[in-house]
């Protein structure tokens, strides 16, 4: 569904030569957010904070280095890789993110830091609401993992079933 809402969205929004808003790294977080729920890599801090550094790590090193494709590629991943890991938002696919932001054509280097902000941080948003409904219409799944946002889903169930009797 999440997958879907964004091709929905860039199908009916924007021009079929500007076929930017879904980006390939975004499968992998699918795969993540809706399958592997309880992964530290899959939680919504990482999910949004990896992409988005990603991005922007991507986007400065394709400015400074913008046409030596085996120099810009390995530093992109590289330094997203290091940043994620310093801001404890590790999450793989944002490394794709980042390979992305300097190795496209077209319409994405003409992007520069607008990446960021769309496609990368308004699909980032769009995956992270459905996954927090589909994840948490059932008792039996609960995302994200932390234990604050899950004890307040607890008491939301138990208040419903309360009302209910």
């Amino acid at each position: 569904f999440g997958i879907g809402l964004i091709a929905f969205i860039q199908s009916h929004s924007l021009a079929e030569t500007e076929n930017i808003f879904l980006i390939g790294s975004f499968g992998a977080s699918s795969v993540l957010i809706y399958g592997a729920i309880q992964s530290p890599l899959a939680q919504p801090r990482n999910l949004v904070g990896g992409h988005v550094l990603s991005a922007l790590v991507g986007v400065t090193v394709f400015k400074i280095v913008p046409d030596i494709i085996w120099l810009s590629a390995p530093l992109a991943v590289a330094f997203s890789i290091v940043l994620m890991q310093y801001t404890k938002t590790l999450h793989p696919p944002g490394g794709a993110t980042a390979l992305i932001a300097v190795s496209s054509t077209g319409k994405i280097p003409e992007l520069g830091y607008w990446y960021v902000i769309s496609p990368v941080l308004s699909g980032c948003i769009i995956l992270l609401l459905v996954a927090l409904f589909f994840n948490n219409i059932t008792p039996n799944r609960s995302y994200p993992s932390h234990s604050r946002f899950i004890r307040l889903l607890r008491k939301k169930h138990a208040h419903g079933h309360k009302v209910k009797k």
